[in-house]
C-alpha cells in the first residue's frame, strides 16, 4: 500500500502514484487530511484514472468522498466512524480497512471479523510521518496476527531493507509513504520494495 502525502512527494502526486503503481503498488490510500471535500474529490478522481485496473484506490476517513468518487473503498483511522456503520454505507463489495496502534481495539470489539478487510498496524519502526508515535517493533505485528484472522499490514518506517522482518512477523503486506514518495524514481522504489516483500514471503512460505 502507498499512502499519499502530496506535500512530501518529489514528483506531482498523480505522476508519482502512476509510477508507483507501475512498479507494483497494489493499494493506494489517499490521505490528504487538509484538503476540503471538493479538492479531495478532484484528487481522487484523478488518481482513479491512473490506478484503474492496476491498483485499488481507498480514501482515508472520508466515506462521503469515497462514495462520490466511486473509489474502491475506505481506510478508517482509529478515531474514525464505527466499522459497522461504514460497512453498511459501503456495502459488501467495497474494501474497508482500519488503522490500529493498540491490540486493545480487538478486546473492545472495534474490529468485527467479517466486516474489515485488513488492519493497518504500527508504528513498526521510527517514522517521520508519525513522529509522535513510539516505534513498537515487529512484536506489535506478531501480537495482532496471533489475535485476529483479519489480514495485517505493517506501517511505519518500512523500507526495502527492513520489510523482511515485518513479513516474518506475519504481516500480509506493508504500507509506506517515504519509501516511495521521497524517491525521484517512485517506480523503481516501489519495484525494489515489492521484490523484497515477495522474497520475504517466499522465505516464510507465504503465498504471494
Amino acid at each position: 500500500m502507498l499512502v499519499t502525502d502530496r506535500k512530501r512527494s518529489r514528483l506531482p502526486l498523480v505522476e508519482a502514484v502512476a509510477r508507483a503503481v507501475a512498479g507494483g503498488v497494489d493499494l493506494v490510500q489517499v490521505r490528504e487530511k487538509d484538503l476540503p471535500a471538493a479538492g479531495l474529490f478532484d484528487l481522487v478522481i484523478s488518481l482513479r484514472d491512473v490506478t484503474a485496473g492496476r491498483a485499488k484506490l481507498l480514501v482515508n476517513d472520508r466515506v462521503d468522498v469515497a462514495l462520490a468518487a466511486d473509489a474502491d473503498g475506505v481506510h478508517l483511522p482509529e478515531d474514525g466512524l464505527p466499522v459497522p456503520v461504514v460497512r453498511q454505507l459501503l456495502g459488501p463489495a467495497k474494501i474497508l480497512g482500519r488503522a490500529a496502534h493498540d491490540p486493545a481495539v480487538l478486546d473492545r470489539g472495534e474490529v468485527p471479523v467479517g466486516q474489515v478487510d485488513y488492519l493497518l498496524v504500527g508504528t513498526v519502526f521510527p517514522s517521520s510521518s508519525h513522529p509522535g508515535l513510539p516505534a513498537a517493533g515487529t512484536a506489535i505485528i506478531r501480537d495482532f496476527v496471533a489475535r485476529t484472522p483479519v489480514p495485517v499490514l505493517g506501517i511505519g518506517g518500512i523500507t526495502a531493507q527492513n520489510c523482511a522482518g515485518v513479513i516474518a512477523a506475519g504481516a500480509a503486506g506493508v504500507a509506506v509513504i517515504s519509501a516511495i514518495l521521497d524517491s525521484d524514481d517512485p517506480e523503481g522504489a516501489a519495484r525494489e520494495l515489492k521484490a523484497a516483500m515477495l522474497a520475504a514471503g517466499r522465505n516464510q512460505g507465504v503465498k504471494t
